[in-house]
């Protein structure tokens, strides 16, 4: 008996994602709070180095906080706080079945303490996502996306204070009772396993705040992670219709060569990029991260309850897929990590094309967790020119054709994908380097990298291609 699909299933989400603190702007309108996106500073000449990735101290955020002089993009963002509804007629009109964005911790609670939540914040959500739903898209809403308070890094000690956990599961419940009816698929966290790149976005802790930064990554993660199982139970005790995701930035990492040391240290460090899925879609912490501690001298501390928390269980897995990467026994012995593999085509800011790399990780992940997944985020970044009005951009047509293809081919090899979220499907400012010439959207927005502009939204070549894929449900790829 035949039993392979022969296409995407026909309920599939095709569908575009963006964040709250790369589009929104409006960074202090309305009782909106600093939150860390808010320092994010784009320097020229260095964005190609990712200049956002270094590792933040608290003099910097005192410094970012008081310039006037300095270039913040993220501060204004494409100002979709005020554009939203044409944005979103715009992204009707591309076709889009979903629409996935993230709420801003900032704009609920200001410095992420406060008894009672903030109602204008509130309220511009719930009109968000009544336009979304008007247009004919379903939300997928992140409760945390890079948008931590600078309160709780620069009172606490971001994800790293224990106290945190308290202050992130009472937001995570205001957001669940609030929009419970609006809003059915939830991710807790963006991409949790980035703890080295993005590592201050993501956990909010300054360095000079602590003896051990790299334990106290892991124990900011560790703390995050029994927050998610919170809001997870919360979430399953009170609105059993809602879903609760878990998310990692995805991208497998090859052996640099057949030898068994290569392939062994590939092995170990795949292992740690996968051991937040493991812990949010298993429910405990498995052994070879136990091992990894002790042989990198990391140390975590559990809280009485922590491991009881921790088996309640996502409903989904969704991840991020850009690129891959290699890996030899010598790099991974001496920290440096993945490298890129010259041997694959690049972006100008060596973000490798694999799209043969997507399938293999569809078919990771499912044989690993055997649960619904949703690809959240996928593109490739370009410098885009305007000639006459218009742009020109077949190289991002080609990158989505190829992948989508790897996508179909996965669903025919028997992973359960539910859906695909191309990223920025309007031009948003970066988030590694805060710059805007780095596009990835179906839509162009006239503005540069140092905020002057128009604003103007003009349709790319790719978007009349986008629209005929979703309207052929994947098959129409031409």
């Amino acid at each position: 008996m035949n039993k392979i699909p022969n296409g995407f299933p026909k309920d599939f989400l095709w569908g575009g994602a963006i964040a709250a603190n790369q589009a929104e702007g409006a960074w202090d309108v309305d009782g909106k709070g600093w939150c860390v996106a808010d320092i994010n500073e784009f320097v020229p000449d260095v964005a190609l180095d990712k200049k956002n990735n270094m590792e933040i101290t608290s003099e910097y955020i005192k410094t970012a906080m008081s310039s006037n002089d300095r270039i913040f993009p993220k501060r204004k963002g494409i100002d979709f706080y005020h554009t939203y509804k044409e944005d979103l007629k715009l992204l009707s009109e591309l076709g889009l079945k979903t629409f996935r964005t993230s709420i801003n911790w900032s704009r609920i609670f200001p410095n992420g303490v406060e008894e009672e939540p903030n109602e204008a914040g509130l309220k511009f959500y719930d009109d968000l996502f009544d336009e979304i739903i008007h247009n004919g898209m379903e939300p997928m809403i992140t409760m945390s996306h890079y948008e931590i308070p600078i309160h709780l890094t620069t009172e606490y000690s971001g994800w790293y204070s224990r106290e945190v956990i308290d202050f992130f599961v009472k937001y995570g419940k205001v957001l669940l009772d609030r929009y419970h009816e609006k809003v059915k698929k939830w991710i807790i966290v963006n991409q949790i396993n980035l703890i080295i790149h993005e590592s201050f976005n993501h956990l909010g802790i300054a360095e000079d705040k602590v003896d051990d930064l790299l334990s106290a990554k892991y124990q900011g993660v560790h703390n995050e992670m029994v927050a998610s199982a919170l809001i997870t139970k919360y979430a399953h005790e009170n609105y059993p219709d809602n879903e609760i995701g878990m998310m990692l930035c995805g991208g497998p990492s090859y052996a640099a060569s057949s030898k068994a040391t290569d392939v062994l240290a590939t092995l170990k460090l795949n292992q740690m990029e996968y051991f937040y899925a493991d812990v949010l879609l298993r429910g405990y912490y498995p052994g070879y991260a136990f091992r990894y501690f002790a042989d990198k001298g990391i140390q975590v501390e559990f809280g009485e309850g922590d491991e009881e928390a921790l088996k309640n269980t996502a409903d989904f897995m969704s991840f991020s897929y850009y690129y891959t990467q290699i890996v030899d026994q010598d790099s991974y012995d001496k920290d440096l990590g993945p490298h890129r593999n010259k041997e694959l085509p690049a972006n100008p800011w060596g973000w490798t094309i694999d799209p043969i790399g997507l399938r293999i990780l569809l078919n990771e992940f499912y044989d690993r967790y055997q649960c619904p997944i949703y690809i959240t985020e996928n593109g490739i970044g370009y410098f885009d020119k305007l000639e006459d009005g218009q742009i020109h951009d077949d190289y991002r047509i080609d990158y989505l054709r190829m992948h989508i293809a790897e996508m179909k081919e996965a669903i025919k090899d028997g992973v359960d994908l539910r859906g695909y979220y191309a990223w920025g499907p309007i031009d948003i400012v970066s988030c590694s380097s805060s710059e805007m010439s780095k596009r990835y959207g179906f839509i162009y927005v006239d503005i540069d990298d140092y905020g002057n502009g128009s604003g103007k939204r003009l349709k790319k070549d790719s978007f009349e291609w986008y629209q005929k894929v979703i309207s052929s449900n994947g098959e129409n790829l031409e």
